[in-house]
């Protein structure tokens, strides 16, 4: 009985270390959670991830899944850059000359009026944009590592009505096995989990407002 308890004791901690390896390398892999492509009403283009996301997002429209692509109008210097007299072209312009680059006619493709600041304010504003003209299904196109928390958002914001599906950009290089080997997968990953913890606390940290 003497020895059982110490051999208990490290089979519990040997549990326990394997177990901890098994979730870190696991940690990017689990992240990634898209849906199956259904047809839509409309696909969106999430700010971030130039250009894999918008590459994908024509490549659902090109596949006659959805009929519109809007894109969201991240948050900007371009009033900054502007009164220094220096032309700034803001990432949703970008992202549209990819869509038409890539096949979308200019008349298919509509850009969010307001600016957003984060994934929050991007999921109401699409939300709303829908209920506005009647719509009941989207596809959400972002990279792999943002697509579960995509989905939370989703859930906790807006629920089942619209009807949400989220695609991963095909060609980012967001390596989910192998996370760590890098800083920008690594901050990646360690963004992610900070933001899915503030969507099941019920969103406590609010987006940043100038």
């Amino acid at each position: 009985m003497r020895g059982f308890r110490p051999r208990m004791a490290f089979a519990l901690v040997l549990l326990f270390l394997v177990g901890g390896i098994a979730m870190f390398l696991r940690a990017g892999s689990w992240l990634v959670r898209e849906n199956t492509l259904e047809p839509a009403d409309v696909i969106v283009v999430l700010s971030g991830g130039l250009p894999y996301r918008a590459l994908e997002a024509a490549s659902i429209y090109n596949r006659s899944y959805a009929p519109e692509i809007w894109v969201s109008r991240p948050e900007s210097p371009a009033q900054n850059m502007e009164a220094l007299g220096v032309q700034y072209v803001g990432e949703e312009e970008y992202n549209r000359q990819i869509l038409t680059q890539q096949g979308v006619p200019p008349a298919s493709i509509h850009i969010f009026p307001e600016t957003i600041v984060d994934t929050q304010q991007e999921v109401e504003e699409i939300a709303r944009e829908m209920r506005r003209e009647g719509k009941s299904r989207v596809i959400i196109v972002t990279s792999p590592q943002h697509t579960r928390r995509v989905r939370a958002l989703w859930k906790s914001i807006v629920g089942n009505d619209p009807k949400m599906i989220v695609r991963a950009a095909f060609e980012d290089p967001f390596d989910a096995a192998h996370w760590w080997r890098n800083t920008r997968d690594a901050l990646s990953v360690v963004r992610e989990y900070l933001g899915l913890l503030n969507v099941w606390a019920g969103m406590p940290v609010h987006p940043h407002v100038r």
